[in-house]
């Protein structure tokens, strides 16, 4: 029989890592808390329709990536892929239209066939938020803002940059797009070969191609901010200025775009060199025409994503589990006292680690291994007398105590 191992792309979250993921989610919702986001949670699958129309039928992640089947009931459902889409949905078939401005903060697992590398599997997990309902810059820079307060409390915020775009509205977007293509025409024998098909469905994508050949050209391409109207660039002025407001660094990447029309004006990333090559931690940006998309009402959005396993590489000191109070039988007669004693102990908000099984020197040396902070150790001359024995095991001092009222006397090495 073949070794069973997990599928490729996929990974198991042991206690420890799995302490440092509930920290980053646990952090995020603490901070996105302070800006009046509350928590939602969509189903992990949705039917496909769902992500074509959200990421585009022609987009690699719904030609290439998705993780697509039919169900026994004959339908198409697809594993989601990125949060925001379900939000999207969950807003137009809740009915939650009449409840803007939305303001919503999720977690869980995503899925996206491609190749595993370090900080990026099959199936992964994000944090985010959307904030529905406000068209106003306003809503851009509190977005921004949330995401860097919630860097910071992980202690990364240090090691990211945040970069920032404009995409203008429809009407700047779609005179850069005429002029982005026209040029790009002119040398489209030169492009590599996705960033030709891109041109005829996708040619804002080209600009962050990875392509060398590619870079080239792209680096003598027109310029967005000559095609955007007023409007657009008081928006953005507004946008800058607001997190100068705040404090927040930013610095302008003009290559830094988003491919469907229904993204406009504001686009941004967290990226770090922490990790290897420079790489996002955290990315959003401005999706106005999303809900509309989907076939609900216009209404506009913005919010941002970010990768926990990526956070995880990067957060230092996570908090450990509690310090455990270990309890040390002598004897076979007092266990069952020893068990409801850790019951009481558990009760009153203390960890309790309770030996099955060895004598009194493996207990202990277990104890050690795990950290307990204090042992308690209870033979049945102390059961007869209701006291027990209680061992600092960091300052190895030992003295016998009441049983009756034990909580009190291990209040300080809660």
């Amino acid at each position: 029989m073949a070794k069973l191992q997990p599928v490729r792309g996929t990974h198991d979250l042991l206690p420890d890592d799995a302490r440092r993921h509930r920290h980053i989610v646990e952090t995020g919702l603490a901070i996105a808390s302070r800006y009046g986001f509350g928590e939602i949670e969509t189903p992990i699958f949705e039917f496909t329709e769902v992500f074509k129309r959200t990421l585009g039928e022609a987009s690699d992640v719904v030609s290439k990536e998705m993780y697509t089947f039919t169900d026994r009931g004959g339908d198409e459902i697809t594993l989601r892929p990125e949060g925001t889409a379900g939000v999207a949905r969950a807003l137009i078939s809740g009915g939650l239209s009449q409840s803007l401005p939305l303001k919503l903060y999720y977690q869980g697992p995503m899925f996206r066939y491609e190749r595993p590398q370090k900080g990026r599997q099959r199936q992964f997990h994000q944090i985010g938020i959307e904030l529905l309902g406000v068209p106003e810059p306003q809503a851009d820079i509190e977005v921004i803002a949330c995401g860097a307060d919630i860097l910071a409390a992980l202690g990364i915020l240090d090691r990211t940059v945040l970069e920032l775009n404009t995409l203008g509205d429809a009407e700047s977007r779609g005179a850069y797009r005429a002029a982005l293509v026209s040029y790009f025409q002119d040398h489209a024998e030169a492009l590599s070969e996705d960033s030709r098909h891109r041109l005829t469905v996708n040619p804002l994508r080209i600009l962050d191609s990875k392509n060398e050949g590619d870079r080239a050209i792209v680096a003598n391409a027109p310029s967005f901010d000559d095609h955007l109207n007023p409007l657009s660039q008081d928006f953005f002025a507004a946008v800058t200025e607001g997190l100068s407001a705040l404090g927040i660094a930013c610095q302008r990447n003009m290559r830094l775009v988003r491919g469907l029309d229904y993204y406009c004006h504001t686009a941004f990333e967290f990226v770090t060199d922490a990790l290897g090559a420079q790489g996002t931690v955290m990315g959003g940006g401005r999706y106005d025409g999303l809900v509309e998309t989907m076939g609900g009402p216009a209404i506009p959005g913005v919010g941002w994503a970010a990768g926990i396993e990526r956070l995880a590489m990067m957060v230092d000191g996570v908090p450990g589990p509690a310090r455990p109070i270990a309890l040390v039988p002598v004897g076979v007669g007092v266990e069952r006292a020893l068990m409801a004693l850790a019951h009481r102990l558990r009760k009153a908000g203390h960890t309790v680690e309770h030996g099955y099984s060895g004598n009194v020197g493996k207990r202990l040396k277990r104890a050690g291994r795990l950290g307990a902070r204090v042992a308690l150790i209870l033979g049945e001359d102390e059961l007869a007398r209701g006291v027990i024995q209680r061992r600092d095991l960091d300052a190895g001092a030992q003295e016998e105590v009441p049983l009756d009222g034990i909580e009190g006397h291990l209040a300080r090495f809660r």
